[in-house]
C-alpha cells in the first residue's frame, strides 16, 4: 500500500472540517511554524545559543557561520540571525543583514553607546527588525530595572554585578597587544560600584605595564577600579559564572521605603544565548507584523518572547 502526503491538501481539508471535528483544531494548535534562525559567530555565547535554538519548539537552525561568511549566511535565507560576535563588530555587521531584509539579535553591551547604535540600526532596519543589547545586562536586567521604577517611581536603583566573569570585558582584554589570554572578573563593592581584576597571560616579550595601560584606558574599563595581574596560565582561574543583585529603595505614590530586590547567579554565556534565542522569536513576530526598526528589550511586548499564543500565555502567567 502506498501513501502520498500533501501539506497543502491537508491544510485545505483541515479548514473544511474545522467546524466538524475537534481533531482539526487540536492538530492546528500543535502545528507550529518553524522560525528559520542562523548563528553568526560561534564562541562562548554561540555554543549555548545553538543549544537553546535546537530546544526551542518553534525554531529551526539553518546554519552556523563564521565572521567572514556574511554572504553565505544571507544565502541560507534565515528569518533571524543571532550575532554571536564582539560588541564592537555589531554596528558593522548587523546592517549587512538588515539591508537584506533579515532580522538580527545581538548582545551589544557597551551601555553608553546603546542610544547611538540604536539610532544607527533603526535607520537601517526598514525591512527587518533589529533587537539590540539582548543579553542579561543590558537586556533582561534592563527590564527588571524598568519594572522596579514603574512600581516605585521615586527612588534609587543599584545594580551590583558579580562576583563573576564579564565576557565583554574579557574579550576586550584579550584583544590588547601583548596578551595571549585573559580573564576579567567583576567584583561588587556595593551601591552599584564595582572593581575589576584582569588576569592576563602575556606573550613572550610583552611588558605588563604596557598591557595594563592599554586595558585601563579602554572605555570598557576606564570608569572602574581595575587591577591587572600577570599569570602564567588561566588554569584554575577561568569561570563562566556570574551574577547580579538589583536593589531599589523607592516611593509608591506617597508611601516611602518600598524596598525591592532581584538576584540571580548564572552561567553567563548560557543565559545570554537563551535570551538572544527568545528575542529571535520576538524579532520574527515584529517583522511579520511589519513593525520594522531597532528595539531594546524594554521596548518589546514581553509575551512576544515566549512560544505559544498570547492567549495561552496570559492564561498561564497572569
Amino acid at each position: 500500500m502506498q501513501f502520498s502526503f500533501s501539506l497543502a491538501k491537508l491544510q485545505k481539508n483541515l479548514r473544511i472540517c474545522k467546524k466538524k471535528c475537534n481533531f482539526a483544531a487540536i492538530f492546528e494548535k500543535y502545528t507550529l511554524y518553524m522560525i528559520k534562525v542562523a548563528l553568526f559567530g560561534y564562541g562562548n555565547i554561540g555554543h549555548y545559543a545553538e543549544q537553546a535554538i535546537r530546544l526551542a519548539p518553534d525554531m529551526e537552525l539553518v546554519g552556523i557561520f563564521h565572521h567572514d561568511e556574511v554572504e553565505q549566511a544571507i544565502a541560507a535565507k534565515p528569518e533571524v540571525v543571532l550575532l554571536s560576535i564582539p560588541s564592537r563588530e555589531v554596528p558593522k555587521v548587523a546592517p549587512q543583514f538588515l539591508q537584506a531584509g533579515i532580522s538580527t539579535v545581538d548582545s551589544f553591551d557597551i551601555h553608553s553607546d546603546i542610544p547611538t547604535v540604536r539610532e544607527q540600526l533603526n535607520g537601517t532596519a526598514s525591512r527587518a527588525v533589529s533587537i539590540l543589547s539582548a543579553g542579561w545586562d543590558p537586556g533582561t536586567d534592563s527590564v527588571v530595572r524598568c519594572m522596579l521604577e514603574a512600581m516605585a517611581p521615586g527612588g534609587t536603583t543599584y545594580t551590583n554585578f558579580g562576583p563573576g566573569r564579564s565576557m565583554g570585558h574579557t574579550v576586550v582584554a584579550k584583544s590588547k597587544a601583548g596578551v595571549k589570554d585573559a580573564l576579567s572578573m567583576t567584583l561588587p563593592v556595593g551601591n552599584g560600584v564595582h572593581k575589576r581584576e584582569v588576569y592576563v597571560v602575556l606573550e613572550e616579550g610583552a611588558l605588563l605595564k604596557d598591557v595594563e595601560q592599554a586595558i585601563k584606558q579602554d572605555p570598557y574599563f576606564v570608569n572602574d577600579d581595575t587591577k591587572v595581574i600577570a599569570v602564567p596560565s588561566l588554569d584554575g582561574i577561568s569561570t563562566v559564572q556570574h551574577g547580579v543583585l538589583i536593589e531599589r529603595n523607592g516611593v509608591s505614590g506617597e508611601t516611602e521605603n518600598q524596598q525591592m530586590a532581584f538576584e540571580m547567579t548564572i552561567n553567563n554565556p548560557a543565559l545570554t544565548g537563551q535570551v538572544m534565542t527568545s528575542c529571535a522569536r520576538a524579532a520574527y513576530r515584529l517583522a511579520q507584523s511589519k513593525q520594522f526598526g531597532c528595539y531594546t528589550l524594554i521596548e518589546l511586548p514581553l509575551v512576544t518572547l515566549l512560544p505559544g499564543t498570547a492567549e495561552e500565555n496570559v492564561k498561564r502567567l497572569v
